[in-house]
């Protein structure tokens, strides 16, 4: 499916610049893009921050007609507000009024995961289709609101849990993307000199590109294996 991307979060380049990006957010906008079919009507973008994938919804080869963001009202890293507010406990919506939700990289900042699953879970229609990313290979980040890394398993227990029905378990990446993830991200926040970084990133940018152009994404969950994310169907039986 070919998507018209129109805003430079999506628009990663692959270079040296930002390599430390570009694995994380193209993993996810496919994951994204092979699940638009099963988005319909109504779509809650839950932690929709400054709504990146706003767009690839609400276009012309998806059948979403309405766009609903929604995220912390006092998160002040984002220009533009949410349509609704998460205040932790509830979200404002009615029960059975939603078609499909995302959580895009948004479970591993919840303290209690469950009762925001639990929440989409009560205002999504029978059928509903929730899709949910979470990171298992990355750094600290919104410190101190970094909470989890999540196996397959424990993700799929957390989504069971709140009565969800899993569709599709997936990794993100396996062990070379991992490998080329650990690069990028010593090589753009583990050294402090400027000219040693570039340096360095000069040499190691070709190796970063093999490594990605041979990962393998396991099919599989297996002692032994590495992978960068995860990413999840899940749905609300009738």
């Amino acid at each position: 499916m070919e998507i018209d991307l129109d805003n430079e979060f999506l628009k990663v380049p692959l270079n040296r610049k930002y390599m430390h990006i570009y694995i994380v957010r193209n993993s996810i906008l496919k994951q994204i893009i092979k699940t638009l079919p099963l988005f319909k009507g109504k779509l809650l973008d839950i932690g929709c921050g400054h709504k990146p994938y706003r767009s690839v919804f609400l276009s012309s080869q998806s059948k979403v007609t309405e766009y609903i963001g929604m995220d912390m009202c006092d998160n002040r890293m984002y220009d533009n507000k949410p349509e609704i507010c998460w205040d932790g406990n509830k979200i404002p919506l009615p029960e059975n009024s939603i078609d499909c939700a995302v959580a895009t990289e948004v479970l591993e900042h919840c303290p209690y995961p469950d009762k925001l699953l639990i929440e989409a879970y009560r205002v999504l229609k029978p059928g509903g289709v929730l899709l949910v990313t979470v990171p298992f290979f990355w750094m600290l980040h919104e410190v101190p609101y970094d909470e989890y890394r999540y196996t397959p398993f424990s993700l799929k227990r957390h989504m069971e849990n709140s009565r969800f029905s899993v569709h599709e378990l997936s990794a993100l990446g396996g062990w070379n993307a991992s490998m080329a993830q650990m690069m990028a991200n010593w090589m753009s926040f583990g050294i402090n000199n400027i000219r040693i970084k570039r340096l360095v990133k000069m040499f190691l940018f070709p190796v970063f590109k093999i490594l990605l152009k041979n990962d393998k994404i396991p099919a599989n969950f297996a002692t032994g294996q590495m992978i960068t994310g995860l990413s999840c169907v899940a749905i609300k039986q009738p």
